[in-house]
């Protein structure tokens, strides 16, 4: 049953979760560490993850964020611990006691209507289980998101009255190659980029849409969005809805039928994008034959191959100034890293 929720919590599409809970290699930090000695010839880490690379680019990408990604919670758990115990001991307080008298300040009750609400989202996820049978899990899962939000939110208090923590753990960084053809959103020069690999028929990807555009309500200029076809395999309409983005795009609406198909996953049969591209006010004549020759189906297909030899297997994938962002995640996650970004510039 736990895991049953456990797959509730996901906020990505994926083509197989097969690749989930593998055990992480020792990491070692220095490249130069010599790992073999061969007829006199030193081997070096660097040496074999260069082979790597070569070898498998996509999994030393995952196991690269994977491992950096704990690494990062575990610091933010650490940083959040010694504030804790700083503005504890100043209040005379256990630890403990502290979280606790300021979590019954945030406190907010868990209401049957967000139970039912959260098990219609994820009906799909529950394997015929009923809401009678999963309410109780969904209800304690939710409280304990609740907690956790809550320390979050003090850690966040305390970092802002603090002032002196400074994050140096160095996260990866990926290459992501783009071209004039791919569609932009935001000011050229902006100081931080955001590519992401996204896929129209996927609900999360839908779900995210809104937060980008909060993002950009927010940020305006200091924000670029760069969008890159990734139709997952199992999704069969998600092609020829990325071909129709292209299509109104050679019309000048690119971001209003991208925007209009994340609205609408509904909508996404040939019939039904050629009816979106009237309702756009677009040349039928000219969307039609465009999107019935098939003329971006390769364009589409570039996407996916260059995502998945980045390591890219779920939806959305976004890559902020090269650093990974996988799922649905909340406007906090994209600013956590945008402004760490921005006060690097």
């Amino acid at each position: 049953m736990l895991a049953a929720l456990v797959a509730l919590a996901l906020t990505a599409c994926s083509e197989s979760s097969s690749a989930a809970g593998q055990a992480l290699p020792a990491p070692s930090s220095n490249p130069d560490q010599v790992v073999a000695e061969v007829a006199g010839r030193q081997v070096t880490l660097k040496d074999v993850d260069a082979k790597w690379e070569e070898f498998d680019a996509a999994e030393r990408a995952r196991i690269t964020q994977l491992l950096y990604q704990n690494r990062r919670n575990m610091l933010d758990q650490v940083v959040g611990d010694i504030l804790i115990e700083n503005a504890a001991k100043a209040a005379n307080l256990s630890a403990d006691a502290f979280v606790a008298q300021d979590a019954v300040k945030r406190a907010v009750p868990v209401t049957e209507a967000e139970v039912a609400q959260f098990f219609e989202a994820n009906r799909d996820r529950t394997q015929g289980r009923t809401l009678e049978q999963l309410r109780g899990q969904i209800k304690d899962f939710l409280e304990g998101q609740r907690t956790l939000q809550a320390r979050a939110q003090l850690v966040t208090e305390l970092k802002a009255k603090n002032g002196a923590v400074k994050v140096m753990l160095d996260p990866p960084r990926y290459t992501v190659a783009v071209s004039a053809s791919d569609p932009v959103r935001g000011a050229a020069a902006a100081p931080v980029t955001i590519v992401e690999f996204s896929d129209y028929q996927c609900p999360f990807c839908a779900r995210v849409n809104p937060t980008i555009e909060q993002v950009r309500a927010a940020y305006g200029d200091k924000v670029k969005i760069i969008f890159k076809d990734f139709p997952l395999p199992n999704h069969p309409l998600a092609p020829k809805a990325a071909e129709a983005a292209h299509c109104a795009g050679e019309q000048g609406k690119y971001w209003e039928m991208h925007d209009r198909l994340f609205a609408d996953q509904r909508a996404l049969e040939v019939p039904q994008l050629k009816a979106s591209a009237l309702a756009l006010g677009l040349d039928p004549a000219g969307f039609n034959q465009c999107l019935d020759s098939g003329k971006h189906a390769a364009s589409v297909a570039a996407g996916y191959a260059q995502g998945e030899q980045m390591g890219v297997n779920s939806t959305p994938t976004l890559y902020i100034n090269g650093r990974a962002l996988v799922g649905a995640q909340p406007f906090e996650a994209f600013k956590q890293i945008i402004d760490e970004e921005l006060a690097r510039k």
